[in-house]
């Protein structure tokens, strides 16, 4: 029987009838759209990542664009993120009309290398043709970027900076989830991201509570928030009165509906997910490369991710076996021929290069057994033994 990459219907067994009942609830309420349950998830997630505002949307995308909108970021600014991502990362940059310059990342973690984000926006500003205003530092892979490292950057050259936490929301550095150090973090919920829903969907966490109602504006198509209506008198639905350029962004009630019911056996889910990796770890270790976790940082391990020379080899061993692989970013956004126009930090990206050679990810879920797991070891060790 094969082995699955991610085991999305051992999650649904457990959480059983109540996560029916939810979905049930919803479809019954006839609230589909923006119900009481959006609020509940929001104040959720809230209190799990330590945000004092959390914005729900519909998708992952749209969690990041919309703090660049309310920034007013577009034509001849320049916003800086790695290239080793999903395309979303870079794709809501040019989607405001500004100018996305690729960083190289840190070989060992995969992240933003912070000394080479220095350089970019150096470069960039001695160019003179671009206008630095922020940063997309990437949870690649559900471990936390050097945010120390990459907020010092940014407050040195007086830049906004986004977590895009997609991949890598839960996880943690020094006991702080990355919005201690961001301006925004965001994430999204796609069912195969650590915490997905059963669609599309995303979140917008954030300490300032202005941006935040900008935000909520910005989602339903710019209507009037509280403060826009200061001194004014509209006694109709705020969605109809529209103070700015939005968008429509809002998320479908079921969705938070699921998320609920799997935010709470999140925490759990988590500890599994790393005990999954420390066996992984144990058993692969002495014979391919395994993923290095930053000093002090706790990984959601959205993907677990090794190393070795002969990948398509190592592919094509593992699906003879039924063992599923996925390869993240086998070319790297800067090299996507659309996104080529767009400028490259200095000394090009060598990291995010040999990365899009060497990458390939294995099954991992929290429910991931020791026997299955077992059998991938064993068959990743057989090939490299073949190989050595």
């Amino acid at each position: 029987m094969p082995i699955p990459f991610i085991d999305l219907q051992a999650q649904r067994k457990r959480l059983g009838e109540p996560l029916e009942a939810a979905i049930l609830e919803v479809v019954r309420s006839g609230a589909y759209v923006m119900g009481p349950q959006i609020g509940q998830l929001e104040a959720a997630l809230g209190a799990f990542g330590q945000a004092p505002h959390v914005l729900s949307c519909g998708s992952g995308t749209e969690a990041l664009m919309l703090p660049l909108m309310a920034w007013g970021i577009g034509p001849g600014d320049a916003v800086f993120c790695p290239s080793f991502t999903f395309a979303a990362t870079a794709e809501v940059v040019p989607l405001v009309g500004a100018s996305p310059v690729f960083v190289d990342i840190l070989p060992d973690t995969y992240n933003m290398d912070a000394d080479h984000l220095d350089a970019a926006i150096a470069a960039v500003k001695a160019e003179g043709k671009l206008t630095p205003k922020a940063v997309i530092a990437v949870d690649l892979f559900g471990q936390p970027a050097d945010y120390p490292a990459i907020s010092a950057v940014c407050q040195k050259h007086g830049l906004k900076l986004i977590a895009d936490s997609a991949q890598g929301f839960g996880c943690t550095l020094g006991g702080h989830h990355p919005l201690h150090w961001a301006d925004v973090a965001t994430t999204s919920f796609f069912p195969a991201k650590p915490l997905g829903c059963y669609g599309d969907g995303g979140a917008v966490l954030s300490k300032d509570a202005r941006l935040h109602d900008l935000l909520v504006s910005l989602r339903v198509h710019g209507q009037a928030v509280k403060s826009d209506l200061e001194g004014r008198t509209f006694d109709h639905d705020p969605k109809y009165l529209n103070m700015r350029i939005g968008m429509n962004a809002r998320m479908d009630t079921i969705q938070a509906a699921v998320l609920l019911q799997k935010l709470a056996i999140f925490a759990d889910e988590i500890e599994a997910r790393n005990r999954v990796a420390d066996r992984y770890a144990q058993g692969l270790g002495d014979v391919v490369r395994t993923p290095a976790v930053i000093d002090g940082g706790i990984s959601v391990w959205a993907q677990y991710t090794i190393e070795i020379d002969d990948r398509d080899g190592l592919a094509a061993h593992l699906k003879a076996a039924e063992i599923p692989t996925a390869v993240y970013y086998p070319i790297p956004i800067h090299k996507q021929g659309v996104y080529s126009v767009y400028p490259v930090g200095p000394g090009s990206l060598p990291a995010t290069m040999a990365a899009a050679e060497r990458v390939i990810s294995l099954p991992m879920h929290p429910y991931l057994e020791a026997d299955v797991q077992d059998q991938i070891i064993a068959a990743i060790r057989a090939f490299a033994g073949r190989n050595a």
